[in-house]
């Protein structure tokens, strides 16, 4: 069997970048607390916001989703498969090398993916996600039903991106199970704006 060891290069150097955990890098460097040992002991935007500040939280999801954004366009002239790529990106960012595998729960970075593969695809996964946390302030609620809808979308108009996306929402899921549970009993965290 034939292997194409430049495109196996590809694949790992996606999975690399999306491995990158800007949510602990950025708190390291700025002093505040390790994410890994607050809150949900997640590194994504949500968990950082929460236990050090929205600024930091702003920080980390704008880089989080610049990975997912900036890889995708990078390769989109050059590159067939974009839909296996955005895989290893988002597989990266949920199960990095550098932290035992203990990455953040992807909604960052696939927004950045889908926003590069196809504008309308981020701005109505976007719309989504703001439209469930207005009404229900819930930002994993919010990210559940946002992955759906992208998904059903996807299935009527891109028949070649749908088993890679239907990949990626089960992981979503998978990785929100604490979250689900949480929604169940009532007890999941809400959206507080403060000044």
């Amino acid at each position: 069997m034939f292997i194409n060891f430049d495109n196996l290069f590809i694949y790992i150097f996606c999975y690399i970048i999306g491995s990158i955990p800007f949510g602990l890098l950025i708190s390291l460097l700025l002093k505040k607390n390790d994410p890994r040992l607050v809150g949900s002991k997640n590194i994504g935007a949500t968990n950082i916001a929460r236990t050090s500040g929205w600024k930091l939280g702003l920080l980390t999801l704008i880089f989080d989703i610049l990975k997912g954004y900036l890889t995708i366009f990078f390769f989109q002239s050059q590159f067939a498969n974009l839909e296996l790529l955005i895989l290893c990106v988002f597989l990266g960012h949920l199960f990095p090398i550098w932290i035992k595998f203990k990455g953040g729960k992807g909604i960052a970075v696939l927004i950045g993916c889908l926003t590069a593969y196809n504008v309308y695809y981020g701005i109505f996964y976007v719309f989504s996600w703001l439209i469930v946390a207005i009404i229900s302030r819930y930002s994993s609620l919010s990210a559940l039903i946002a992955s759906i809808n992208i998904l059903i979308l996807v299935f009527f108009i891109n028949e070649k991106f749908f088993s890679v996306l239907l990949i990626i929402v089960v992981m979503i899921f998978f990785k929100h199970t604490s979250n689900i549970k949480r929604l169940l009993i009532r007890k999941e965290s809400r959206i507080i704006l403060k000044k």
